[in-house]
């Protein structure tokens, strides 16, 4: 199960801190800061839209927790296909975020399980994390006393990039790696890409591998050629 994983392999490098690019979402990025660092900090539900972050709050949380000499648990429920075990197999640790509520919203049995993991965390003094799409008012949840639980912690609404927010980050991220992206070059690939901000600095790195290969800019040509064999099956042997 992912939450078995060695930490190296389970906190993704970029999932730190200070690669979080928050925008509007400063005041959240302080708010899981401080209980990843301090016990009896007020526990987080974060929500919004894919892309907006909630996943790399949560991951960088656990990976300071962990430094910081805590027991840290990550359930990311929509990679789960037992919830209701995945929940109930929670134990022992300190530090504990759950990814992805809406996966197991409307499921008896895994809320139940959720809403004992609540209340046990609250006895054995464990902080406790939450992600969603959906706000804790808007999970459509069975119990009615889970959904006060949640209702209960520190809420925070995230919001994603902007297109002129992305642009910057990627400006700054591929000058780091000795890349000039010019406007002409960010127009035609947010034109035709995705505009996650994690799949962009994905690209951004396989980008810097190939022109450094290719001994090339990045420019329009370059980036047409490279994302179309990108995307072609390997050859056959």
């Amino acid at each position: 199960m992912t939450e078995q994983l060695p930490l190296g392999l389970r906190w993704p490098r970029r999932q730190r801190f200070e690669h979080f690019y928050a925008g509007a979402n400063a005041a959240a990025l302080g708010a899981v800061q401080v209980l990843a660092g301090q016990s009896g900090a007020p526990w987080l539900y974060l929500s919004g839209a894919t892309g907006s972050g909630k996943s790399h709050l949560l991951m960088a949380a656990c990976q300071a927790a962990h430094e910081a000499g805590r027991t840290v648990q990550y359930l990311p429920l929509r990679n789960l296909r037992e919830h209701y075990m995945a929940i109930r197999g929670v134990a022992g640790s300190q530090f504990i975020a759950l990814d992805d509520l809406d996966a197991m919203a409307g499921e008896r049995e895994a809320e139940h399980a959720l809403f004992d993991l609540y209340n046990r965390a609250r006895a054995e003094g464990t902080a406790l994390i939450f992600a969603a799409q959906a706000t804790a008012a808007q999970l459509p949840l069975m119990l009615p006393d889970l959904r006060s639980r949640l209702g209960a912690c520190t809420q925070f609404a995230l919001k994603p990039l902007d297109d002129g927010e992305r642009r910057e980050v990627l400006k700054q991220q591929a000058a780091l790696r000795g890349i000039e992206l010019d406007d002409v070059v960010l127009d035609w690939l947010f034109a035709r890409y995705v505009r996650d901000l994690g799949a962009l600095l994905d690209l951004l790195d396989r980008l810097d591998q190939a022109s450094l290969a290719a001994q090339r800019r990045v420019t329009v040509p370059f980036l047409r050629t490279f994302l179309r064999e990108a995307v072609q099956p390997p050859p056959t042997p």
